[in-house]
């Protein structure tokens, strides 16, 4: 994923870049409208999202959104130091995609990213059954059953088994399901948390939670099931 940065902070700009490349993502930096525009001009069609800072010492992020929205559909967000309703109102009117206040946290920023990321991926489309062992997801009504008897789960667990269920025999890292699980909760979810909701699945899905065949531990890497 490549995000062009357009942050006229140079300490702010070079945080934001050390810590999205630390997510995986490849950053562009840009310190005013004029580069900004040049990079728009000849990476357009490579980038994923761009974060505009509203006030720039040439021009501001609006014009740089109007310029984004005419030659493509990727995603804006703006980062701005004023939360006025008038500037928020009149960006998601020019096409941004959301905005956040400074100072913000960088996890709460990474959310946001993920999110809007999440609404213009185009994701294959998903049986609406699924079946693992002696398991059975209906994803149309949003239901599970072992044994064909239905067993009720929390949003969060059954939003962990989905994840599983649309990665069948691929090994999932704690940090992928926690970034899964995250938005449900509304909040951070901490590591010892995952930790917790596994424990409940597998007591809720396996026959023997001592000796789980659904959720495999995958020693150093993470939790795989089937496959």
């Amino acid at each position: 994923m490549k995000i062009l940065i357009v942050e006229d902070d140079k300490t702010i700009a070079s945080g934001l870049e050390y810590s999205l490349q630390q997510d995986s993502y490849t950053t562009v930096i840009c310190h005013d409208v004029a580069s900004a525009k040049k990079i728009l001009v000849e990476q357009s069609d490579q980038l994923d999202i761009c974060l505009f800072d509203l006030a720039l010492p040439d021009g501001s992020g609006y014009e740089l959104c109007k310029l984004v929205k005419e030659k493509s559909d990727t995603p804006v967000i703006f980062l701005t130091a004023n939360d006025d309703e008038i500037n928020v109102v009149m960006g998601l009117d020019m096409g941004a995609d959301d905005y956040i206040t400074k100072p913000f946290r960088i996890r709460e920023l990474l959310s946001r990213i993920k999110s809007v990321l999440r609404r213009y991926r185009k994701h294959p489309q998903i049986n609406s059954t699924i079946e693992i062992e002696n398991i059975r997801i209906s994803s149309l009504e949003g239901k599970v059953y072992k044994h064909n008897a239905e067993i009720t789960l929390t949003a969060l667990e059954y939003r962990l088994l989905l994840t599983f269920a649309n990665h069948i025999g691929q090994v999932l890292t704690r940090n992928q399901l926690l970034e899964q699980i995250w938005d449900v909760a509304g909040d951070f979810v901490n590591d010892n948390t995952l930790t917790v909701y596994i424990k409940r699945l597998r007591e809720k899905l396996e026959d023997d939670p001592q000796k789980p065949i659904i959720i495999k531990t995958v020693r150093g890497m993470g939790y795989k099931v089937g496959g």
